[in-house]
């Protein structure tokens, strides 16, 4: 019979292998430790989990693919990018996860997103596999026309390596309904084929999904409500910190006032704006969605009720709730034990992996509730998988249906997340029960389908 012992030495073991065979990736390697630490419980309850090499498998990525994105800028100076798509495992279906553009993207940062999207997926109940790509490739500051330009040149390579039964790319940072846009056309214009299902997060008029920019906001707030009933409270009334401000963290604000809480705060590289009187939902989405200003620029126009901290932590204002929504790593040890000091609740995470290991580790000793990522922010992928199953049917849904289905699978995830944790004698422990709840779903299909 294996124990736990046996199982947790096993873990310990493949842990260091990844490490070597990995090197110089300690996102990936903190994604992974993240799963592994939680799984030995279920490899002692499973043994025919251990036996396949099944997790050896889990842990390593089906396909790597990396391509050079040559491109013009205005002046016609030649600009190489680098471009990533890593497919990481497609036991429930196709490959999903998004693209995404920023200087920061290297492989070791593509292989920590498309790990956690495995789980991510799996837990949305919805047949989809977990895959994550993007670029180098910075678009704050290009025309239109370099984006294209830019676009175009890294689909030239990426669409032989997705289709809408293969790979299904969404947008992630840096790529938005503009970016998702030329990349759709230069498919259709390579491929001869109006292939609607290929990318999601396409405009409302050519096959996207309504709710869709929303969904990842949305979603966070659901799984934060949803914890909060869990221990007998309600949202309403309750006040926020929010960190970010681009796609998901304006629409975790606009949920938080929909559902009578009070958001403060919302940041960018350079700094966060807190505003007593909440948020003024509109203001910030003509600074950041229209203009694409700086957040400082916020405060300058809403007035006495908000000031702009230049070189502060969003984390030092005191909520009832955190919803950590710009990057990953935003929110260490020191942060977390502000936020508990302070009073917070809460946390759900809208990005990926934005609270570090020691971060999370203080929250749960602190009887805060927690909600990762892998479970909190599956809003934004769970309606992608919705927009794939409009367009196979050639039909579009209204917002409110939508919504409607949204609503249903963020509170599914909770409860999914919830029981598992309590199975496995973890009460409370959402980290725990997301992971083993999207292992287990993965883990079945990998056995049925035999050593590939």
């Amino acid at each position: 019979m294996t124990t736990r012992d046996d199982s947790k030495s096993r873990l310990d073991a493949l842990r260091v292998e990844i490490e070597r065979r990995n090197p110089a990736q300690p996102e990936f390697h903190q994604a992974v430790h993240e799963v592994l630490d939680t799984l030995a419980p279920v490899l002692a309850a499973r043994p025919e989990y251990a036996e396949p090499g099944l997790i050896e498998r889990l842990c390593e990525p089906e396909r790597q693919v990396i391509f050079r994105v040559p491109w013009q800028d205005d002046q016609g100076r030649v600009h190489v990018n680098r471009g990533f798509r890593v497919e990481f495992n497609s036991a429930l279906g196709p490959y999903k996860g998004g693209l995404r553009f920023h200087p920061s993207v290297n492989l070791g940062i593509v292989k920590f997103l498309g790990f956690e999207q495995i789980f991510k997926n799996a837990l949305t109940g919805l047949g989809i596999g977990g895959g994550k790509g993007g670029s180098d490739f910075d678009p704050h500051g290009r025309s239109d026309a370099e984006v294209m330009r830019f676009c175009q040149s890294f689909m030239t390579e990426l669409y032989r390596h997705i289709g809408e039964h293969t790979d299904v790319p969404a947008g992630d940072i840096g790529v938005g309904g503009r970016e998702i846009g030329y990349l759709f056309g230069q498919y259709r214009r390579i491929t001869n084929r109006w292939e609607a299902g290929v990318l999601t997060g396409k405009g409302a008029g050519w096959g996207g999904s309504a709710i869709r920019p929303e969904a990842t906001g949305y979603g966070s707030v659901l799984f934060a409500a949803a914890m909060l009933r869990e221990r007998g409270e309600d949202l309403e009334g309750q006040t926020a910190v929010v960190s970010g401000s681009g796609n998901v963290a304006i629409y975790t604000v606009e949920k938080l006032l929909a559902l009578g809480a009070n958001p403060l705060t919302c940041s960018d590289s350079s700094g966060y704006v807190v505003d007593d009187k909440g948020i003024d939902l509109e203001l910030l989405k003509q600074v950041k969605e229209v203009e694409r200003g700086r957040i400082s620029e916020y405060a300058e126009r809403r007035g006495a009720s908000a000031r702009f901290v230049p070189d502060g932590r969003v984390w030092e204002v005191p909520a009832d709730i955190a919803l950590p929504s710009a990057t990953q790593n935003e929110l260490d040890e020191n942060d977390a034990a502000t936020l508990v000091r302070n009073g917070v609740k809460a946390v759900a995470e809208g990005a990926n992996m934005p609270t570090t290991p020691e971060a999370v580790h203080l929250f749960q000793r602190a009887g805060v509730a927690f909600g990762p990522g892998k479970a909190a922010n599956a809003g934004g992928v769970a309606v992608s998988a919705l927009e794939m199953a409009q367009n196979h049917a050639r039909t579009a849904w209204s917002p409110a249906r939508v919504e409607e289905e949204l609503t249903h699978i963020m509170n599914d995830i909770h409860a999914t997340c919830h029981e598992t944790a309590l199975r496995y004698g973890a009460p409370g422990d959402y980290v725990t029960g997301a992971n083993i709840a999207g292992f287990e779903r993965v883990a079945d299909a990998m056995l049925a389908q035999g050593v590939i």
